[in-house]
């Protein structure tokens, strides 16, 4: 047995240690090919052919023979080690940049349809004195599911008006209407419970918000908050 195996160059029970051995070579071999049918090579910024004839490695410096084993070395280690440091060292120099595996977030373009109506109501709480203010927002049209939003503005974040330090404003949106504001003193709002909360009815599609302005508080140009009852409130208030 012992003379048939050094005729045949095969040391006794090696035979699955070769067949190892092949299997990867194989492996290796049909991964280059199926890489060399999916990947563009011409949109790898670090791939380059030399005047040799031979492929270059510009991240890792590194050369190869033909096209399949550049590809087996981009998979490899050490190049994904580098691309790593690389994208590390771009987003040091780069803090504004958003990173390569975030969500873009593209602008939604729809089209509107006009301002939505719209009735402010002024009241005065009896018992704290304080003034406040009702706002109620139709959007018979909103789109579906969708619920309108606000927020509050300072006068120096709008283009609309020259910024002025005694206002700021209620801005309230939903699809596909306009934005409305509303432009109200800059006087501390009562956040406290009760004081400030805002509601959408589905059934009838209006939004509101109601706010109070803290006792004691001053409205524009240094008038006080505190003063008799207002008169009715108006009619329904035409766009601006």
């Amino acid at each position: 047995m012992s003379g048939m195996d050094r005729d045949w160059g095969v040391k006794s029970g090696g035979g699955g240690v070769a067949s190892d051995i092949q299997a990867k070579v194989d492996r290796r071999e049909r991964l280059r090919q199926l890489a060399l049918q999916t990947v563009d090579l011409m949109k790898d910024p670090y791939f380059m052919k030399n005047h040799l004839g031979s492929y270059e490695c510009k991240l890792c410096l590194t050369l190869h023979n033909n096209e399949g084993n550049y590809l087996a070395h981009t998979q490899g280690k050490r190049h994904q080690q580098n691309l790593a440091r690389r994208a590390a060292k771009e987003a040091l120099n780069n803090p504004t940049l958003p990173q390569a595996n975030s969500r873009t977030v593209k602008a939604r373009k729809t089209v509107k349809i006009g301002r939505p109506g719209y009735r402010v109501t002024k009241q005065l709480d009896p018992e704290t004195q304080q003034r406040s203010l009702l706002f109620e927002v139709d959007y018979p049209e909103i789109e579906e599911s969708l619920q309108p939003r606000h927020r509050f503005m300072s006068a120096f974040e709008q283009r609309v008006e020259p910024p002025d330090k005694e206002w700021q404003y209620l801005l309230v949106a939903a699809e596909p209407y306009e934005t409305v504001a509303f432009k109200i003193p800059n006087t501390e709002i009562d956040k406290a419970h009760g004081k400030f909360h805002s509601a959408w009815n589905d059934e009838t599609k209006t939004f509101t918000v109601q706010l109070y302005f803290k006792a004691g508080g001053e409205g524009p140009h240094g008038r006080p908050l505190m003063r008799p009852p207002p008169p009715p409130p108006p009619p329904l208030m035409a766009p601006s």
